[in-house]
């Protein structure tokens, strides 16, 4: 069977491990922390990998299909270089890519599943779409919200989550493992169907 990469998007560096732009980072950091791997840096690869199986009875263990975890090491403007030389070097087409970010257009807490579309302003999505040449990938978009009044979109993105947000972050990050667990085992309809509220 053919392998999966989980991309998830955000920035590297402490200064951003809780930035909401990093909301892709925290989910496959769940789904690694479930599947009891950790990241290490692949050489070349512009990345952060963790590798596991997944099969009908979720994530770990012996299961039929490989799963390859990323978290670019680059900036999120330019996230394609990772997603490009992971998928070259691991023989992985788009339509077995997933790639899990912020969604400024959806409010906290919720989530969508899709396959394809636009990149919606999103940078990393953009960089990606111009590395593979094609943006036909599914995408796990998580609701981060817009900012009040007139903060800049980039400041709000890079900001940290709020205490109230915060409250609500482990359960958004824990859905968006279990819509990419399900998106692998069930497929796209059933997943839209269970998580896109």
């Amino acid at each position: 069977m053919m392998s999966w990469l989980v991309v998830g998007l955000g920035n590297p560096g402490p200064q951003y491990a809780n930035a909401r732009h990093n909301i892709g980072f925290l989910t496959v950091d769940e789904l690694a922390r479930r599947a009891g791997e950790r990241f290490s840096a692949s050489r070349g690869m512009h990345a952060e990998t963790a590798s596991t199986r997944i099969g009908p009875q979720g994530i770990g263990g012996p299961a039929p299909e490989k799963l390859v975890l990323a978290k670019p090491r680059t900036f999120m403007n330019e996230s394609g270089r990772a997603v490009r030389k992971l998928s070259d070097f691991l023989d992985i087409e788009p339509d077995h890519i997933i790639v899990v970010h912020d969604e400024l257009d959806l409010d906290p807490g919720r989530l969508r599943i899709k396959l394809g579309g636009g990149d919606n302003g999103h940078n990393g999505l953009k960089s990606i779409r111009a590395h593979l040449g094609t943006g036909d990938f599914y995408r796990v978009r998580l609701g981060i919200g817009r900012p009040q009044g007139h903060r800049a979109g980039a400041d709000y993105v890079l900001g940290r989550f709020s205490k109230a947000e915060r409250e609500e972050l482990a359960i958004e990050v824990d859905d968006g493992a279990e819509a990419v667990i399900s998106l692998i085992n069930a497929g796209l309809g059933p997943t839209q169907n269970r998580f896109n509220n």
